[in-house]
């Protein structure tokens, strides 16, 4: 008899620490900060993404939303992001780094967070963080059932790139910074 009331209580006690543990553990995942607020950002990031990245991210999410973009449509702006700079706005893209030209020959000039070429337009405008995510947005908004395709394949069309499946890679890790993102913000800040 006793050692049944011994089991009983260890299984009741191991029982009820996971009954506190798992919400406490539910409630680290899903942790959510206002896109419009970099001081609630964790310091330690999001999938590893950290600081500007996760900054540029929320630009693109609240750019994403204010043109009617949901969450798939925000998604795909940070995946596009993620793979073309890794979240950072920089002033120099493919021909810097890998002398990559373009179909015609000519030499690439890929810009900005979204790796944008002089016929996505100005300079000022790629290098924007919001006029980047608006200029993919307003292509993504163009391509019809972009909704319906694999994420990778509909940035893959927006972006013309040279593999459609290149983005696939960063669809985890943008839906946990998307998601991360999508907090409520004090009222004053919205």
């Amino acid at each position: 008899m006793l050692t049944r009331i011994g089991v009983s209580a260890a299984a009741v006690a191991t029982l009820a620490g996971l009954a506190v543990m798992i919400p406490l553990g539910l409630a680290q995942d899903r942790a959510e900060y206002c896109a419009a607020e970099p001081a609630t950002f964790p310091a330690a990031g999001v999938q590893g993404w950290r600081g500007d990245q996760l900054e540029n991210a929320a630009v693109i999410v609240r750019t994403a939303a204010g043109l009617g973009f949901g969450r798939d449509g925000q998604i795909l702006g940070v995946m596009t992001a993620m793979g073309e700079s890794s979240l950072h706005n920089i002033d120099y893209g493919d021909w810097e780094t890998r002398g990559f030209r373009n179909p015609d020959g000519s030499r690439t000039t890929s810009i900005g967070l979204f790796q944008q070429q002089d016929w996505w337009g100005s300079v000022e405008t790629r290098m924007d963080p919001a006029g980047a995510a608006t200029l993919f947005y307003s292509r993504l908004g163009r391509l019809e059932g972009w909704q319906r395709m694999p994420p990778s394949h509909a940035i893959h069309r927006v972006q013309v790139n040279t593999d459609r499946d290149y983005y696939a890679r960063y669809l985890e890790d943008a839906t946990a910074v998307v998601d991360a993102l999508s907090g409520e913000c004090p009222a004053a800040l919205s």
